[in-house]
């Protein structure tokens, strides 16, 4: 096995900020969010990846919420925008990339 470059440390707090905001891990990703502002990254990019990291936590929790009301036959009032398109899809059709895919926040990041 050969040795592979290790992801610089920023990259790796970053990730793990992020994976700890989408997961609702306890610790909140405070330790990452120090040490990125520790090695000087700049407060709009540790922003963004907050924001991306609270979007994908808030899409999943709609699409596990719809799932559920789905399977448990319960109707609910959505409002009309893609998003609800895409977390309560007609029985009759599948949801594709094409026809959801990856919304962005509300800024404008992508999260793909």
């Amino acid at each position: 096995m050969t040795d592979q470059p290790q992801l610089h440390s920023s990259i790796v707090a970053m990730i793990s900020l992020a994976s700890g905001i989408a997961s609702r891990h306890p610790d909140m990703g405070l330790c990452q969010l120090e040490r990125l502002r520790s090695i000087g990254i700049p407060e709009h990019q540790i922003d963004a990846v907050i924001e991306i990291a609270r979007h994908i936590r808030d899409e999943a929790s709609q699409k596990v919420d719809a799932t559920f009301d789905e399977k448990a036959q319960i109707k609910v009032a959505i409002t009309e925008t893609k998003d609800a398109e895409c977390f309560s899809p007609p029985e009759s059709e599948t949801v594709t990339e094409e026809s959801c895919g990856c919304t962005p926040t509300p800024s404008g990041q992508s999260c793909c």
